[in-house]
């Protein structure tokens, strides 16, 4: 792809980055550099990632942890691979025990929502099987960062200072108080360049490097896990830890106007996207940017939810496979619902059967479009006395509502909102890995960055400085302050109750592509403190 210089149509500060031997593009500048560095040392694409993403568990925990889950969607030699990095409910969680505390949903803090963290586990996978360097030296820079502490970016500061103060409030059992003591010290979060160390995380980085992750499923680490949980009232145990497995998985793609758009098959979310890009293409064509074209994806966008809400789960308990959920046929009788004016979603009948987000490039090739997180900021509250690891709440993802797909069973992986994208031409070829973290804006950042890369023509910057809108339920939509007047109005016309929210949170996006003159281009989103460290 060729991608011409910056018309600066939307509000920005970025330009963007153009390389040769490599890049590393994510959401804080110490974190792109981690991975640059172990470019330089000698690492490919796989262990710059991991270098990246082991750094933004220190340089942004307001996202992601140790104790998270991740997801990898990857070029390597040409040929696209996926790794599933997300883990199981622990054995001994079950409705029933729910029942017995006089719940009927699943909690979003504490220890009932914390599943098996599958980050550690996906770094050593990844390094294993396609990296040059060892996990230990991929970790390094994450360790220096964690030891001697580094100045706290200012949207992160901002992220901490909110956490800080919705913990006070909703955080008050005894099992919280490390996360208190941990993260905030001083009673608050740290201001914009004030420093911040953790070395507790130090040494477990330096644990799960010298031990390729062993040492947080079956060794000291995974033991203060089992500890503390036994001690505060939580079910995971060293058993379920050391049951985990990333699985290797086949990427899903769809084309559309003459590119592939793909994402990972479930337990995660990335259908969600590709379904409504099978549905747009089968709509009338409209002028790109046109209120006709955004009603268009929005309505796309409702019914894709829809039915991922009501049949994406963990894969084994799916009644309709992706590959029908993704037909041509059912994405042509999904598009017939759509008019000219807003509609309230619903599942269809098909035929039966907060987060961080990283892109590296190497000059050999490979390419990799990586996602980790805690799900909503710093997760379910729980870190671990002496270690630094910060558990995820990804439970609080099930339902249990009785005989869904996606209710809550023991061994099982919830429905989960972080997803990988990557951009090939129709052949497979590979063009490079872009993403939107989110929640639950993630699938519809995908929609709205692909769209306007294929559609709209813009270079990466452009399509992740665009002004977005957000779908919520019903006919809600939110859309940014810089979104277009006219465009909104004639939204409102067309039924939905749209509305612009200056303080809302439309995602955080990073892109690295290809060019026709064989260099790297990236490009990270200015609604984070990211950047592109180039080579």
């Amino acid at each position: 792809m060729r991608f011409d210089a910056l018309h600066y149509r939307y509000p920005s500060q970025r330009t963007l980055v153009y390389g040769t031997h490599g890049m590393v593009a994510t959401s804080t500048p110490l974190a792109a550099q981690a991975g640059l560095q172990i470019l330089r040392e000698g690492g490919n694409a796989i262990d710059a990632a991991v270098a990246a993403a082991a750094a933004l568990t220190v340089t942004e925990p307001t996202s992601n942890g140790i104790g998270g889950d991740a997801f990898a969607l990857f070029s390597y030699n040409g040929k696209l691979y996926g790794l599933n990095g997300s883990g199981c409910s622990p054995a001994l969680l079950t409705p029933c025990l729910l029942k017995e505390k006089g719940l009927d949903k699943m909690p979003a803090h504490g220890w009932l929502p914390v599943t098996v963290p599958g980050i550690p586990g996906s770094w050593a996978a990844l390094v294993n099987r396609f990296g040059l360097l060892p996990l230990s030296q991929a970790l390094a820079p994450a360790v220096e960062i964690a030891r001697e502490g580094y100045p706290v970016s200012p949207v992160t500061s901002r992220f901490w200072e909110r956490a800080v103060k919705r913990y006070r409030e909703i955080l008050k059992g005894e099992e919280f108080s490390p996360w208190f003591s941990h993260f905030a010290p001083l009673g608050r979060g740290p201001y914009p360049g004030e420093i911040w160390s953790s070395p507790d995380m130090a040494e477990t980085l330096t644990l799960i490097g010298e031990t390729d992750a062993r040492a947080f499923y079956e060794g000291p680490l995974g033991e203060a896990i089992e500890d503390y949980a036994i001690k505060t009232g939580g079910v995971l145990r060293l058993s379920d830890l050391a049951a985990f497995t990333p699985q290797w998985v086949d990427p899903l793609s769809v084309e559309y106007k003459g590119k592939k758009i793909w994402e990972l098959p479930p337990n995660g979310q990335g259908m969600a996207a590709l379904m409504a890009l099978n549905i747009l293409k089968e709509l009338p064509e409209t002028s790109y940017d046109s209120a006709e074209y955004i009603h268009y994806s929005i309505e796309a966008m409702k019914l894709a939810f829809s039915d991922c809400m009501a049949y994406l789960a963990d894969p084994a308990s799916m009644p309709i496979s992706p590959e029908n959920l993704l037909s041509e046929g059912y994405a042509a009788e999904r598009a017939r619902l759509i008019g000219n004016k807003a509609l309230s979603p619903f599942p269809g009948k098909p035929p039966g059967n907060g987060t961080v987000y990283l892109a590296t490039a190497d000059k050999e090739g490979n390419m990799v479009s990586y996602i980790q997180s805690n799900y909503m900021g710093f997760g379910s509250g729980i870190v671990i006395p002496g270690t630094g690891i910060s558990l995820q709440n990804r439970g609080h993802g099930f339902t249990l509502e009785e005989g869904h797909p996606n209710s809550l069973e023991p061994g099982k992986r919830p429905y989960h909102t972080i997803i990988p994208a990557f951009l090939t031409e129709t052949d497979d070829t590979p063009l490079g890995p872009f993403g939107v973290m989110g929640g639950f804006m993630q699938p519809q950042g995908h929609l709205q960055v692909a769209s306007a890369l294929i559609e709209g023509h813009h270079n990466p910057q452009e399509a992740i400085d665009k002004p977005r809108w957000q779908w919520h339920h019903a006919k809600k939509i939110t859309c940014e302050a810089t979104f277009d007047p006219a465009t909104l109005e004639k939204l409102k016309e067309m039924g939905h109750d749209m509305v612009k929210d200056p303080d809302g949170f439309f995602g955080r996006g990073a892109m690295i592509l290809k060019t026709e003159e064989g260099s790297l281009c990236g490009a990270t989103d200015h609604r984070a403190d990211g950047t592109v460290a180039a080579w």
